[in-house]
């Protein structure tokens, strides 16, 4: 009888001896994970459900929060953040990408690391800090607003466009960083080999470098999408509750600025963006994972 073993018989007992170990490498992650978010999300899930009898202090389950975050202004800004997000993901992901092919194409070393390290702090520069900036700058009586006699032109920071237009500040970069890596991953003998088959630079892009970029376009779409949507210190600080959005209607209700009691729906409302972040991820991360693929 033959002693040679069988090379896949070996590996599939190699992964099963270290099946276990892999477990109990994860199991620190895991528990960290369930405590800093599947904690909170149970505790939110259960508020968003139940009703408590101030009389009697019972406890019921209940849908009616959950159809009220469905229903008026509590619909209206969770329509008004889809709708912000959106249209600041798409301008900032177009502007991103151009950005990102002139980075890439250049070939300065020094402009390559300098924007990128700019997209890298730009990208995290976000809450009060900017709207207090934005506010100095081209707020009512901001300098450049004054220099430039922008409330004449129409210009009003306060507004969905001025906030677009905070948002688009730090989703740009963002698109920058994300984009980048893929850009680098296009080699350049697809286009020196489209060249030599006669094909112009828009079929080159056409047949070639869209279809390869196009999950990492889509996900960066995506991503840049929910960090949008879920943007609260910004907004807060710039808008108030002139602007319609799902954050702030949360913090209202959690504070009882509007109504005393809300805050169960406070808990339905941030139940619902959880499930929209859920399928913004479910679609960003098959997409990350078929970039991957194709640019190895």
């Amino acid at each position: 009888m033959s002693s040679t073993t069988d090379p896949r018989a070996a590996a599939g007992t190699r992964r099963r001896r270290r099946g276990p170990r892999t477990w109990l490498a994860t199991l620190p992650l895991l528990t960290f994970t369930g405590l800093c978010f599947g904690v909170p999300l149970g505790a939110m899930a259960y508020g968003a459900v139940t009703r408590t009898d101030p009389a009697s202090g019972a406890t019921q389950l209940t849908g009616e929060h959950l159809a009220r975050s469905l229903q008026g202004p509590y619909l209206g800004s969770l329509i008004g953040s889809v709708q912000l997000s959106a249209l600041t993901a798409l301008v900032g992901g177009v502007l991103g990408v151009v950005i990102a092919q002139a980075v890439v194409t250049s070939r300065s070393a020094g402009l390559r690391g300098a924007a990128l390290t700019a997209s890298g702090v730009l990208a995290n520069f976000g809450g009060v800090p900017l709207a207090f900036a934005f506010i100095a700058t081209v707020g009512i009586s901001g300098v450049v607003t004054q220099l430039a006699d922008l409330t004449d032109l129409g210009w009003n920071l306060y507004s969905f466009t001025g906030l677009t237009v905070v948002y688009l500040y730090f989703l740009i970069p963002l698109m920058v960083l994300v984009i980048a890596p893929a850009l680098d991953g296009l080699r350049p003998q697809w286009r020196e080999a489209a060249q030599s088959s006669g094909a112009t630079g828009w079929q080159f892009w056409r047949h070639v470098g869209l279809p390869v970029l196009a999950p990492s376009l889509l996900g960066g779409f995506v991503l840049l999408f929910g960090t949008a949507f879920a943007a609260h210190a910004t907004a807060a600080a710039l808008v108030g509750g002139s602007v319609p959005l799902v954050t702030l209607k949360i913090a209202d209700a959690l504070s009882g600025n509007v109504l005393t009691g809300q805050e169960n729906v406070a808990l339905a409302l941030g139940l619902d963006m959880i499930l929209i972040a859920g399928l913004v991820m479910a679609v960003y991360l098959p997409l990350q994972r078929r970039s991957a693929r194709w640019l190895r």
